[in-house]
């Protein structure tokens, strides 16, 4: 039975600061690395920020083009061992207004999920540490798929919970083209990974999460 209205939020750089923790958990990860002697230099946290979003097999091919898969699984573990450290020890933060925001979707009898190329226990720490579950329905990740593409992650919420309607809520061009995918609309959040040519795509942008208050507008 089709229900009412779904929110599809991305994570990173939408609900959750990963600024907060990211710089963080790279040092730990590349120090890692520097002691089993591959790498040297300076750890790329802005080239991580330009990347933002992208699949973690897409990330770990980028920071470590030359390296060897077995050093890239290695460097993912790392990394999430020490994100979800971190997250626990509350050292992230979420956006402001998050919580206000979820909230009042729910209020409104919106259903709300969260879509993320983020690893699921990355992302199960976070709903727990904040206590989201009380307004998510359910988290999804792209570990869930076959595929690497957001839009078929969307697809699959969207067939596990049919709605009469859904947006998709995210900061980056892959959140906005799994949204045109699935023919829904797209709302750009403009915060700190995102790029203006990218929200340019997007059928609306906000500046804080308390605009989506607004967000019949395109779910009528």
């Amino acid at each position: 039975m089709m229900k009412g209205r779904a929110v599809i939020f991305d994570m990173d750089g939408t609900l959750f600061q990963t600024n907060t923790v990211l710089e963080l958990a790279l040092e730990d990860t590349f120090g890692d690395l520097s002691t089993i002697g591959e790498w040297a230099g300076e750890t790329p946290t802005e080239t991580y920020r330009e990347i933002m979003g992208v699949p973690l097999q897409v990330v770990w091919e980028t920071l470590l083009p030359d390296r060897s898969d077995a050093v890239r699984q290695r460097a993912n573990e790392v990394f999430h061992e020490s994100l979800i450290a971190y997250i626990g020890k509350g050292r992230g933060a979420l956006y402001p207004h998050a919580r206000e925001a979820l909230e009042f979707l729910a209020e409104a009898g919106c259903s709300i999920f969260i879509a993320s190329n983020g690893a699921l226990d990355y992302l199960n720490a976070i709903v727990s540490y904040y206590r989201l579950d009380r307004w998510i329905t359910e988290t999804f990740s792209i570990q869930q798929i076959e595929s690497d593409e957001k839009a078929d992650l969307v697809s699959l919420i969207l067939k596990k919970f049919p709605h009469e309607a859904a947006v998709v809520v995210g900061d980056r061009i892959i959140d906005i083209h799994a949204a045109r995918a699935n023919g829904l609309p797209a709302i750009g959040c403009r915060f700190d990974f995102s790029q203006e040519e990218e929200l340019a795509l997007a059928d609306i942008v906000i500046d804080d999460l308390l605009e989506l208050k607004l967000i019949t507008q395109v779910l009528a």
